[in-house]
């Protein structure tokens, strides 16, 4: 009988060895990383219920809501690559948990109403390289830790309520490439260090409380093109000669920065575009030597400028706008300026010499129905009818471009809905007549644009946009456009599937690539359109129900868990029927078990111990990964551990052949909390958490020893050195 009983036991260990190696391969995403997106659940506001499906299942495959994940070959296991949780509606925090998914690489929570801080532990996420939280009420300072991301590429944080001053630890970043921080309340000296950044290509700090000077430094940025910092106070400074010349630079934005000193020559930019210094307290003359014969914008508006307007502002094609009002410009208001642009059907050319000294024409002035010029408030106004320009004289009309639309009906179709469902559309531009489909409809801004009027580079726009996505032009339509302060360019866009007799739609894995395009941001850069911000999908008709998806991993993981389930049940079965039988002989051995498993609390009272969960410590070892590992002796393993806060502890875990009892163990912590030595490491905490024996210590590096009172009988047991 007593053979029996061995047998049986032994037959119960197999199985259940059996059966949790088939569980344990049959997990999905990783523990640990299930872990942190609950802690990140736990932190964030769902009103509207957008992250229902967090409960259930597994986050990889159940494809929670925004987790987008990748197969890793090497552990077995699915990852977190994204976290894309755009226009959600979400309020709450950001938890700390998330410097935990290492491997990461964007994490966009742009668009919703997120407040408290950035948590510095976002500084651990060795992967990440799009940090994107656009458009929520984040306060608090910048974390320096954001200075050790080793692959970031892009900071979208702007419209926010960020603070405090810019971290000198950014100078580390050598990939960084794109600095949007407008729109918070970051303050202070911008640091010269920044100019070190070998990669940066778009400065964006505009609309924020920086003050100081403005650092020369930031000239030797290599590959730097829009540097926009308007709305700042940078008390009176006058701007570094080196910003004019700087090679790569496209837009040169210094609005309303209380800026004092001359205008530079900026001949030394060949590429720059656009050029807005207008609103400081810029004096002496204009500059005469030439800028780029590309220039688009020029606004020196709002200054103290003297001095004649210059002959080098002709013979620009491209230029748009030269404004040069509310100065004291003298001489002749020169009317040959015009006469080199391309003036297009939908050019428009504005002229703005208001509020100056200017006392006469030069030359002929009967310029084209699209070329504006102001002169209200010059000496030459008092001219008017003897020089035949009263219409320049009156009153001024509106600068800003009027928003616009591209939406309008094929020739020969009729004028009412697709003789589909509804969310169908006819495409207006298609090769076949009347063609109908539904479109993916997508807000986009460009958020820095060296432009000032967009009708005369639609055309470029869509070429910008489909050739980089391999599509048509006429898949293509701008829906709606709007320029916004900044000023920024906000469009509704609209792309439609390509024309088929027996296809009208995207297919799901099309409409996720095209959604993966735009929300990675893997459309390049363009000159003329800069950078640009993705607002939101709109997914409507036949895509409602498309949701995000990882990637797909043929039967890695889907064909071992039908087997594993398939061989799970018969073995359950059997284990069931023998724990059953084996259970109702040794009952009083079981229920002694459990007494020791359970947990309970310390029987006296300490503030300087704390109870750990074993979630948190899990999380702090990276689920007591090996590489964790600093020490092992014979009562268990000792784990280096870094907690939610930045505190590094040294977690003691005992192995199973080293479990006390309940009572036992806590009379070794009540010991341990009230011996203090300068050669101990004082005990931090415990935890008795799912059959689990751990001590929490400060982390000493080659430092102190650790007592342990189990051990006190064998010496060399005694020690465990970190």
């Amino acid at each position: 009988m007593l053979r029996l009983r061995f047998c049986l036991f032994g037959v119960i260990i197999a199985l259940l060895q059996c059966y949790f190696a088939m569980l344990s391969s049959a997990q999905i995403t990783h523990p640990l990383e299930v872990s942190v997106l609950q802690a990140v659940r736990r932190k964030l506001i769902d009103t509207q219920g957008n992250l229902n499906n967090w409960k259930k299942s597994d986050p990889c495959t159940s494809n929670w809501t925004g987790v987008v994940c990748i197969l890793d070959k090497n552990d077995g296991y699915f990852h977190v690559r994204e976290l894309r949780m755009l226009h959600l509606n979400l309020s709450g925090k950001l938890a700390p948990e998330l410097g935990l998914l290492t491997y990461a690489k964007r994490l966009n929570f742009m668009w919703n109403n997120i407040n408290g801080s950035i948590p510095k532990e976002i500084g651990n996420m060795t992967s990440l390289q799009l940090l994107l939280l656009s458009g929520n009420q984040i306060s608090g300072p910048l974390p320096d830790e954001l200075g050790n991301l080793p692959n970031i590429t892009k900071f979208q944080l702007d419209i926010n309520q960020i603070s405090g001053p810019l971290p000198r630890s950014f100078a580390n970043l050598n990939t960084v490439r794109h600095f949007h921080m407008n729109n918070n309340s970051i303050s202070g000296q911008i640091p010269p260090e920044l100019g070190a950044l070998p990669q940066l290509i778009h400065l964006l700090l505009d609309n924020n409380n920086l003050s100081g000077y403005l650092p020369p430094e930031l000239s030797k940025m290599p590959k730097l093109t829009v540097f926009q910092l308007d709305n700042n106070n940078f008390n009176g400074t006058e701007i570094p000669e080196s910003y004019g010349n700087m090679s790569t630079l496209l837009k040169l934005s210094l609005r309303n920065c209380n800026l004092q000193g001359s205008v530079p020559d900026l001949s030394g930019s060949p590429h720059l575009l656009y050029l807005d210094l207008s609103s400081n307290k810029l004096v002496g003359s204009i500059p005469t030597n030439k800028l780029s014969v590309n220039i688009t914008t020029i606004n020196l508006s709002n200054n103290m400028l003297t001095g004649p307007i210059p002959s080098n502002f002709s013979g620009f094609p491209h230029l748009q706008k030269l404004l040069l009002k509310n100065n004291n410009l003298s001489g002749d208001a020169p009317t040959n300026i015009w006469q080199s642009v391309t003036l297009g059907s939908f050019v428009k050319f504005t002229l703005d010499f208001r509020n100056n000294s200017l006392t006469n024409i030069s030359g002929i002035i009967n310029p084209p129905a699209n070329v504006s010029i102001k002169l209200q408030g010059n000496p030459v106004c008092q001219r008017a009818n003897e020089l035949n320009i009263l219409p320049f004289c009156g009153v001024p009309t509106e600068d800003t471009e009027a928003p616009g639309s591209s939406n309008d009906f094929p020739e020969g179709c009729k004028t009412q809905s697709c003789p589909f469902s509804d969310n169908f559309e006819y495409v207006p531009e298609s090769p076949a007549p009347c063609f109908c489909a539904a479109p993916l409809g997508i807000g986009l801004r460009l958020r820095s644009p060296s432009i000032s009027e967009f009708q005369p580079y639609k055309f470029p726009f869509e070429l910008w946009i489909t050739d980089h996505l391999g599509m048509n032009r006429y898949q293509l339509v701008i829906d709606s456009f709007m320029w916004e302060e900044g000023p920024r360019l906000r469009m509704y866009l609209k792309i439609f599937p390509s024309f088929s007799n027996d296809t009208y739609t995207f297919n799901t894995s099309e409409i996720l690539q095209l959604m993966d395009e735009f929300a990675t941001f893997s459309i390049p850069g363009d000159d003329t359109f800069g950078p640009y911000d993705l607002l939101n999908f709109t997914l409507l008709g036949p895509y409602k129900d498309v949701i995000l998806k990882h990637p797909k991993s043929g039967m890695s993981r889907g064909a071992l868990l039908g087997i594993v389930l398939g061989s799970m049940s018969l073995i359950v079965a059997i284990s069931l029927v023998i724990a059953f039988i084996f259970y109702k002989k040794h009952k009083r051995f079981y229920r002694q078990v459990f007494k020791k498993k359970s947990t309970q609390k310390l029987p006296f009272k300490t503030e300087s111990v704390r109870e750990f969960s074993f979630l948190v410590l899990e999380m702090a070892t990276n689920g007591f990964d090996n590489s964790m590992q600093v020490g092992q002796g014979g009562y268990g393993k000792v784990y280096k551990g870094v907690l939610a806060d930045g505190t590094i502890v040294a977690i003691k875990r005992a192995h199973e052949g080293s479990l006390q009892g309940q009572q036992e163990f806590f009379t070794e912590i009540e010991l341990l909390s009230r011996l203090h030595h300068r050669n101990l490491v004082p005990l931090v905490g415990y935890c008795v958490e799912q059959g689990e024996q751990m001590l929490v210590y400060e982390f000493m590096p080659n430092g102190s020893v650790v007592l342990d009172t189990s051990s006190l009988v064998k010496a060399k047991d005694l020690q465990v050195f970190l």
